[in-house]
């Protein structure tokens, strides 16, 4: 297994736009249970699907589809020109670029998508690091050293249903990746082998590759 690197982290979001606001602005008037409410409604949402776009830290961008299942599974297609397919099959997370072949795993729990991708959200402690809640959005900045190390995540939330609008992940350099997502379904039932990872040939290809 390979250490968590700002690779994945990137690759993700799993994760800039002018709207992003990832300055960690506290506001007194926030009600104290806020993030924890938001987090109860999300995780609370077992299976759910649709289209994402990300922001790299160059300004680059593609987009693709995503699939979620709870806990733990989750799938990015990228669109083509990318050829990256990121996986978890609930324990391992996979990157995957498609033509060179190459598979970089890292264990969820050493991922932020360990947070995202778990039946309960647990924001106690000094996870919450900053919360802003605004007329058309709330937002939860997080950070963990234990699970993000120097590099912190920040989810947006419509206030009024609590949907997830996007999210960005700041690495320890200060690099934000964003990405946000639109045209989601929720409830919906997925195939045995959507977050299947072949570990077979990944072992195939590392041995190739030596």
């Amino acid at each position: 297994m390979k250490k968590n690197t700002p690779l994945l982290r990137r690759t993700f979001l799993a994760l800039c736009t002018s709207a992003v606001m990832a300055a960690s602005i506290s506001v007194p008037s926030a009600r104290a249970d806020a993030p924890q409410a938001i987090a109860d409604h999300f995780s609370s949402v077992k299976t759910m699907m649709g289209e994402f776009v990300q922001f790299g830290p160059s300004g680059e961008q593609t987009g693709g589809k995503f699939f979620i299942e709870r806990p733990g599974k989750v799938l990015f297609l990228y669109e083509e020109p990318s050829n990256i397919r990121v996986v978890s099959d609930g324990s391992t997370v996979v990157v995957n670029n498609k033509k060179l072949d190459t598979w970089d795993t890292y264990p969820l729990s050493k991922t932020p998508l360990q947070v995202v991708l778990a039946d309960k959200i647990d924001l106690s402690g000094n996870k919450v690091k900053s919360v802003n809640q605004a007329d058309d959005l709330t937002t939860i900045v997080m950070q963990d050293k234990q699970i993000f190390g120097d590099s912190e995540i920040t989810m947006m939330f419509d206030p009024a249903n609590y949907d997830l609008r996007q999210w960005t992940i700041k690495d320890a350099k200060g690099k934000d990746t964003t990405v946000m997502i639109f045209n989601v379904k929720e409830g919906v039932k997925f195939g045995e082998r959507t977050f299947a990872i072949d570990y077979n040939r990944i072992r195939a290809s590392k041995k190739g590759g030596n």
